[in-house]
């Protein structure tokens, strides 16, 4: 039985559950005449609890470890029959054993160890699945059979069901938080590892990037240059660009929306910037570098400017175009918050409309302005797809942008995709630079939220 007819099967028994537990109770207050402690809806939950929570967390469990104690099992097979592969052999093998079992290995490939492999392979398979749905199975019935049996009209069913989403709720905050701690820990003690290899100061203050290093030991290639300065400078080029874009714009229409629009041009125009934020960013990226780039490199040369076809220009501005609704909606919310009794004020003083904007409501949402500002920056830090297709992947310094530069986010998605060993600097280099993206997005939402608290006023 596969996951997700197994999945499938919980919710039906957990809707029945839930149908049968309410019939239940309704017909032992009416049999006893004692007042019900909880709502009907209550004690259906509670069946309902009892049947689907404990087999769904043994389901998602037997998921996710069964794969590990299979491949184990597999290759403890297999080192049985051929005890003498290296441990790279071994992994090329598993994977052909899988591949001749799921069919993509042609009969011609396979030799006798890996259809002996393959038929081991889909027995255990086929014992795992059988056992993990007459366990799934027998729990979710043993489970509504209890919880029909604890259902009684004093039995205090809304505590119960109260307390077992309170818990839900606090694994799920737990959950997000190990998360977090696990991505940060990953990447320090990745990034440890680069250091041990490259020094931190070459990585933070050198001027030259080029990680094409040898691949094995015994193959001819370059030890490689790690000084981060051209990523680092190429990615504030590119955000400095799209800032200065996206602030203006963004800004001054959320004023509009918020101050001269109607409700109707508002309920349309608000939308349709909102869609901005909709769009994939390779969306984006095949703007300009099909549109935007071509346009700027044309136009340069009709007034004698050379311009690359990827350049940081290019890719600032489409960025730039990309968080616009970010900053707009962001600010509009925040101008809209801004009590009308400090605009009648105004008015009352003889304050024009103009002059309270720019007197009045701007300072009073300078904070939650400033914020939006920061995390937008942040967003337009960590954008990849529109830098690969319209700014290239050529670390230059330099400040000129009119030239093709890299970021960043660029680097470790580059640094990632080959054929390189996991454990050499070049691959580990991504994750120091994502520790260093990590802390700048980190700090810059520190930031915002300073501003906020360090600035903001209460109204009445």
């Amino acid at each position: 039985m596969s996951i997700s007819f197994l999945f499938l099967c919980l919710l039906g028994l957990g809707a029945f559950s839930f149908l049968f537990g309410r019939r239940r109770i309704r017909g032992l207050t009416a049999m006893t005449g004692v007042k019900q402690h909880s709502r009907d809806v209550y004690h259906g939950s509670f069946v309902v609890i009892c049947a689907v929570l404990l087999p769904l967390i043994i389901l998602l469990a037997w998921s996710g470890l069964s794969p590990l104690l299979i491949d184990a099992m597999l290759e403890d097979f297999l080192r049985r029959q051929s005890p003498d592969l290296s441990i790279g052999e071994m992994g090329v093998l598993i994977a052909k054993v899988k591949a001749y079992f799921v069919g993509s290995l042609p009969e011609a490939f396979a030799d006798e160890l890996i259809r002996n492999g393959a038929d081991y392979f889909a027995a255990l398979v086929d014992y795992s699945t059988t056992a993990r749905s007459f366990v799934v199975l027998l729990l979710s019935l043993c489970g509504a059979a209890l919880g029909l049996r604890l259902l009684a009209p004093r039995f205090t069913a809304r505590p119960a069901v109260e307390r077992v989403f309170e818990i839900v709720m606090i694994v799920a905050s737990a959950i997000a938080i190990l998360t977090t701690i696990g991505i940060v820990l990953s990447l320090i003690f990745e990034t440890l590892r680069f250091f041990d290899t490259v020094p931190v100061m070459e990585f933070l203050f050198g001027l030259s990037w080029s990680p094409q290093i040898a691949i094995r030991e015994d193959q001819v290639g370059g030890s490689g240059s790690f000084g981060a300065i051209p990523l680092f400078a190429g990615t504030m080029m590119i955000t400095f660009i799209a800032m200065l874009v996206a602030v203006p714009i963004g800004l001054m229409s959320a004023v509009y929306l918020s101050e001269y629009a109607n409700p109707k041009l508002r309920g349309i125009a608000k939308p349709g910037i909102e869609i901005l934020a909709g769009i994939p960013t390779v969306v984006y990226g095949f703007f300009a570098a099909l549109m935007v780039a071509p346009f700027l490199r044309d136009s340069g040369a009709e007034i004698g400017l050379t311009l690359s076809s990827e350049s940081a220009l290019a890719a600032g501005l489409v960025m730039g175009i990309m968080i616009i609704p970010f900053i707009s909606s962001l600010s509009d919310d925040v101008i809209n918050a801004v009590p009308q009794t400090l605009r009648d004020g105004a008015a009352a003083l003889g304050a024009t409309q103009s002059e309270t904007i720019c007197q009045v409501v701007l300072p009073a949402a300078l904070p939650g302005i400033v914020s939006a500002i920061l995390l937008a920056m942040s967003r337009a830090i960590g954008e990849t797809m529109i830098v690969v297709m319209a700014a290239g992947v050529a670390a230059n310094l330099t400040a000129n942008p009119f030239e093709s530069v890299t970021t960043v986010t660029v680097q470790i998605v580059m640094l990632l995709v080959g054929d390189q060993e996991f454990d050499s600097a070049k691959t580990l280099a991504a994750f120091a630079l994502g520790l260093v993206l990590f802390f700048i997005t980190l700090l810059l939402n520190v930031l915002a939220l300073y501003v906020v608290n360090r600035f903001k006023e209460q109204y009445d």
